[in-house]
């Protein structure tokens, strides 16, 4: 370590560093909070519009996700207003990952934390809420956390038990530098993964169009413009015919799932896994999203996996109404509670990505599903997934355009977000406890 250093229950911190319990640096009355509890909130009293509440499964890497959010009316939020939060609040969760935390920014707008959560309210005079959150970061304090947490199989967390832990910082000014050095990879990476959020919003309001509304059929039938360049317009034609799944485009067909796509069974064993492959499990897997920007490594696995190449598409069989359905970033191994999806030829790929991916699709798998604890899907039933199956020509042009607008560029910005988080959590450590100064890495991030 360059500077004079202290040893601590986190490893060396810089000795210029004060120190102070948790409560201490927090406002006064409002420093480490839990959320409602059951008895106060309930399943019927959410809305499909109001304040969004959050709970453990909302705490991303250091963010709060805004998927499945559920609502209350307003009526609940003036009742529960405060379990509110806002910008610069910390929350943590209270039971199981109890090293799971997220900051509240600006972005966030009103919400509520649920009873599963406890919420930190820095005294942003004295301890900056990026500093601490990512001071929270550190692997030390999570093992910290989740050695002091209370209970063995359901570990949890107590107002008490936060607000005594110690908090090592260094002046407010180098706290904001630190907390803006880190915070500006995290921005980054978050603006890659809003990036791929809006592209695979385009891919499926494309596929909708296309082969759902069947749009360009219909404005040729009644005389109006596609909207297409005219090379593309031509490929569609410009009328209906019946069919048994209805009204479908004049000499396109009615097939199944298992016609344009096949279940590729590549197992291994886990001896003959390569150190340091990429390994792809459900837990690695966001719902209703295509971007895979997570993964693990093998040297933990020790029972058979799948193999899958960079392209192919993973579908989780487990529980199929999760929604768990993305594309490869990598060559690597999976779960088997993740089928691998490949088109029968290379340009059906965005087709049966489109597919895979729907809601349609999805309700499909998770009404055949079998089991009623941990129900799971199986490629024989999705192989007979009827579909409109349309000419070759016009799924050529899709899977050209899905494929290099949408799908490279979705796996390009999830490599440069892996490098960026590879390098924030290398760097995080060392200007945490002061190993590194500011000054050292400010002009390269």
């Amino acid at each position: 370590m360059a500077v004079d250093s202290q040893w601590t229950i986190y490893g060396r911190m810089a000795k210029d560093y004060k120190s102070d319990r948790l409560i201490n640096l927090c406002e006064h009355g409002e420093g480490v909070q839990t959320g409602p509890f059951g008895s106060q909130l309930h399943q019927k009293d959410y809305v499909q519009n109001g304040t969004p509440i959050i709970t453990v499964e909302h705490l991303g890497e250091n963010r709060i996700t805004h998927c499945d959010i559920p609502c209350v009316s307003e009526s609940d939020f003036q009742r529960l207003s405060k379990y509110s939060i806002r910008k610069g609040d910390i929350v943590f969760s209270r039971v199981g990952s109890v090293d799971r935390r997220a900051l509240v920014r600006e972005e966030d707008g009103r919400m509520l934390f649920s009873g599963r959560c406890l919420r930190v309210r820095p005294n942003q005079s004295r301890i900056d809420p990026g500093y601490l959150s990512y001071f929270f970061g550190l692997p030390s304090f999570k093992s910290y956390i989740r050695g002091i947490a209370v209970g063995a199989t359901m570990p949890s967390l107590n107002t008490k038990i936060l607000s005594n832990i110690l908090i090592y910082y260094p002046e407010l000014s180098q706290q904001r530098a630190i907390s803006h050095i880190l915070g500006t990879l995290d921005d980054k990476i978050e603006l890659n993964r809003r990036m791929n959020e809006t592209l695979e919003e385009m891919a499926r309001a494309i596929f909708k169009s296309w082969f759902v509304d069947f749009e360009p059929v219909r404005a040729k039938s009644e005389g109006r413009d596609t909207g297409l360049p005219k090379h593309i317009a031509d490929l569609f034609p410009n009328g209906f015919e019946e069919s048994e799944l209805g009204e479908i485009p004049m000499g396109w067909g009615v097939g199944t799932f298992g016609e344009v796509a096949h279940n590729s069974r590549r197992g291994v064993q886990a001896k003959d896994i390569v150190k340091e492959t990429p390994y792809i499990g459900l837990e690695h897997m966001p719902r209703r999203c295509i971007a895979l920007n997570v993964w693990g490594h093998s040297e933990k696995v020790v029972s058979n996996k799948h193999k899958f190449k960079r392209g192919d598409i993973l579908f989780g069989k487990l529980r199929p109404y999760f929604h768990k359905v993305g594309v490869a970033p990598v060559d690597g191994v999976c779960s088997t509670d993740i089928l691998v999806l490949t088109p029968k030829s290379p340009e059906w790929l965005g087709f049966v990505l489109g597919h895979a991916s729907s809601s349609e699709f999805i309700k499909y798998t998770d009404a055949a599903s079998t089991g009623t604890k941990m129900p799971r899907t199986n490629w024989d039933d999705m192989s007979r997934y009827r579909l409109v199956i349309p000419n070759s020509d016009v799924v050529k042009v899709y899977t050209q355009i899905i494929v290099k607008v949408v799908v490279e560029r979705i796996i390009s910005a999830i490599h440069e977000s892996y490098t960026l988080s590879s390098l924030r959590d290398s760097l995080l450590p060392k200007l945490i406890s002061g190993e590194l100064h500011v000054n050292e890495v400010s002009k390269v991030i």
